[in-house]
């Protein structure tokens, strides 16, 4: 893999004359780059294709390739890309379902509004597994036929399309004596619940899982869930916003870690619950629905709550108010100005205060926050002993400076990401296009300061 060009076909400052020279000499990983590219032309992108077939796929997606781009004979692969767009004609179809390879016939079987008469052929199709994936995406006719099929691979497909019908899912969850095509049934939510809810007292630990996260469940069957003895079981159950309040308390005395942390990132948890939670539920630093959704009075009593790890909870959001958001940056305790270090709107003065209190318990989250100025992250960069975190946080900010940038390159972890970064001095990048990490080689040769007469000098002539 040549890491200096693949750098420079992700690099956004690259000319299009040298977009052009690298088309000419792509090959997969370079192609790779070269079809994220945002200035791209069409032009250009069926050029890449014709020189590397697989960047139709991307393309494809991005909708940068036409029907009128591709030839199906001769570029199956970019067909098959366009089919899955749902582009393509119908012809296309039928010359890739009478192809050689099995592997492009089962990814015909995934495509979209395939003609009946190809349906038909992949039904039919020698191949088991073309048949398994036609199986998965078939409409919802097409599915029932397919229910009955002889191999299991082909059940179970049937079993985890959601447009099957759910009577034949019904019929399949008393029918089947496959174990894998069972768990498919009950994890498909076009299975009605009433199909379903005898797994509750299933000896399978596995169907009994599946079930616990169905939303359209009885309240009873949730019940007999919250006494299963398999931790992860309930821990599902406990995170299913579907289950009521009564029942969530029931769960709240449940000392299971996966059953704590359930509850704690179920939308529907009361803030009692919640706060009780915090301490014992491992949550770390994630937004929980509940503390998102909290209304104006709920937050003002949560900033107040005697808990830290109540407020560091509550400290996750980013849309606090100025008042609340400046008493957390002053909380005594630690864990609740790290989660408030990077909201929005904080002053340089109040981030340097963190650090001052705080030291390098808070350095990296500081280092990420979007307000954090020039100075200040130079600062922290400067900061002894070193904090690796920061100096990768500030490796990446928008407004690190080159004497950030320069400290960071002496941290192994922070060099690739300096690399890439616009404010690091010319001179330094193009030294870096010959650094014995490929990460740091191709940061330095997607960096688009890297000045436009290196670029084309490294960039082999046409």
């Amino acid at each position: 893999m040549n890491h200096v060009l693949c750098g420079l076909a992700a690099n956004p400052a690259l000319p299009s004359a040298l977009v052009d020279r690298l088309i000419a000499v792509a090959d997969a990983d370079i192609a790779a780059d070269l079809a994220g590219r945002a200035d791209l032309s069409r032009a250009q992108a069926v050029a890449l294709v014709s020189r590397v077939e697989e960047s139709a796929w991307r393309l494809a997606c991005e909708g940068r390739l036409t029907a009128a781009d591709i030839d199906p004979a001769a570029q199956p692969h970019a067909a098959l890309a366009l089919l899955r767009e749902g582009l393509g004609g119908p012809e296309w179809a039928r010359l890739l379902a009478a192809d050689p390879l099995v592997e492009r016939r089962e990814e015909l079987a995934a495509c979209p509004g395939l003609p009946s008469d190809v349906v038909e052929l992949l039904a039919a199709d020698p191949d088991i597994r073309v048949v398994a994936e036609l199986a998965l995406w078939a409409a919802p006719d097409v599915a029932a036929r397919l229910a009955g099929h002889p191999h299991a691979e082909v059940r179970r497909a049937v079993a985890a399309n959601e447009g099957t019908p759910s009577a034949v899912l019904a019929a399949r969850s008393h029918e089947s004596t496959m174990h894998d095509v069972r768990q498919a049934v009950v994890w498909n939510p076009a299975t009605p619940a009433e199909a379903v809810i005898g797994v509750a007292d299933h000896a399978s630990t596995l169907l009994r899982w599946a079930l616990a996260a169905r939303p359209d469940l009885p309240s009873e069957v949730y019940g007999r869930l919250a006494a299963d003895g398999t931790p992860g079981v309930r821990g599902d159950l406990a995170e299913n916003p579907a289950i009521d309040e009564t029942l969530i308390r029931v769960l709240a005395g449940d000392h299971g870690h996966d059953v704590r942390r359930g509850l704690a990132h179920n939308p529907r948890v009361p803030l009692d619950v919640l706060t009780d939670l915090a301490d014992t539920a491992r949550i770390g630093a994630t937004l929980l629905p509940r503390i998102a959704a909290a209304s104006t009075r709920e937050v003002e009593e949560l900033a107040k709550s005697s808990n830290p790890a109540v407020r560091m909870l509550l400290a996750q959001r980013r849309d606090l108010p100025a008042e609340i958001r400046d008493a957390l940056a002053a909380d005594p305790d630690a864990k609740v100005v790290k989660s408030i270090a990077g909201h929005p709107g904080l002053s340089e003065a109040r981030l340097r205060t963190m650090v001052d209190r705080h030291g390098s318990r808070v350095l990296a989250k500081v280092a990420a926050n979007p307000d954090a100025t020039p100075a200040l992250l130079e600062d922290l960069a400067q900061h002894q002993p070193p904090v690796q975190k920061a100096l990768r946080e500030v490796a990446r900010h928008l407004n690190a400076t080159a004497p950030a940038l320069l400290a960071c390159l002496a941290d192994k972890r922070a060099r690739p990401v300096a690399a890439g970064h616009p404010a690091l001095p010319p001179p330094v990048i193009v030294e870096l296009l010959t650094d014995t990490d490929w990460q740091v080689v191709e940061a330095a040769a997607a960096n688009p300061s890297l000045p436009p007469a290196v670029m084309s000098d490294l960039v082999p002539q046409l």
